[in-house]
């Protein structure tokens, strides 16, 4: 059973907490975000879809989607990793590429630097209660490389396949670790997220990096890492909550086919004392105006 905790009342993370994400790679800390600024969050990214929206008469969007990496090849994708993207579900579009839904119920994700370029997202993901979640795990000079608000549209929310984090940003030794925030009641109708606890110490399966040749591609590491998805745990949880993760924990999401929304905002933050290596997708050079910050 995966562990469950609040702050303690010094804002600090219990040390069973710590051990418990040591052990299973993912813990749950119950009332993190008042529900207040989960609402103000949730108007933020409304207004950014449609002040950032690409969508014009020649532009029909780039499609976010976990079963391939087509947008991965996508200029706008990649323009994002410094910047504002807007995504959007499969399900949006008919066969001639029109939308079907509002714009607003459209939308797959927003990413991937919103915490460093929105004032908002900005107050949002730099507070000490989150240090003191970075201290609780062992997560040393904790530096925040990237941001998604993630929709979970109604009736159209997309199925994110079974993943580590750490396929997709990585560093030497190992660092990356997920906060996810439910900014909405997340259950299992909606597509809430499952989890294997204790599969992170297995390792990495595969990793998405840059190649000579300037593409980004996924590469096999180690054919034999076969998780056991019959440990899958389904972690439903309130608005407000704040669910904490290895970069190796592998962790899915089913489709929304429900009436209900399932917002969440993902940070991903990094050691900054460990290698960055240059596959990495997301790069800012040393000299660069917005270098990762961490929590302060």
């Amino acid at each position: 059973m995966v562990h469950r905790c609040r702050l303690d009342a010094d804002q600090r993370l219990p040390a069973a907490a710590g051990e418990a994400f040591a052990r299973d790679g993912v813990i749950v800390i119950e009332d993190f975000v008042a529900a207040e600024q989960c609402d103000r969050l949730r108007a933020r990214a409304l207004e950014l879809v449609m002040q950032h929206s690409p969508l014009t008469d020649g532009n029909r969007g780039t499609v976010f989607s976990t079963r391939d990496q087509r947008h991965a090849s996508d200029r706008y994708f990649e323009q994002s990793a410094n910047g504002i993207g807007v995504f959007f579900e499969e399900g949006a579009f008919d066969a001639d590429g029109r939308l079907q839904v509002p714009l607003a119920n459209a939308v797959n994700k927003l990413g991937h630097a919103m915490h460093d370029i929105d004032p908002v997202f900005d107050a949002f993901s730099r507070n000490s209660r989150l240090q003191a979640v970075a201290d609780g795990i062992g997560l040393r000079d904790a530096r925040l490389v990237q941001s998604m608000y993630i929709f979970k549209q109604p009736g159209i929310g997309g199925e994110v396949m079974c993943h580590q984090d750490s396929t997709f940003l990585y560093t030497e030794p190992q660092s990356v670790v997920g906060f996810w925030f439910a900014i909405e009641d997340a259950h299992r109708d909606n597509g809430c997220l499952g989890g294997i606890p204790g599969e992170h110490q297995r390792g990495l399966r595969e990793i998405f990096r840059r190649q000579q040749d300037g593409q980004l591609r996924m590469e096999l590491l180690d054919a034999g890492i076969a998780w056991d998805m019959s440990k899958l745990e389904w972690l439903e949880v309130p608005k407000g909550t704040l669910i904490v993760f290895h970069g190796a924990f592998p962790h899915l999401s089913e489709p929304n086919r429900s009436a209900a929304s399932r917002h969440a905002y993902t940070l991903h933050a990094i050691n900054g004392l460990a290698d960055y290596p240059s596959g990495n997708w997301i790069q800012r050079p040393a000299s660069a105006a917005m270098p990762f910050r961490g929590f302060a």
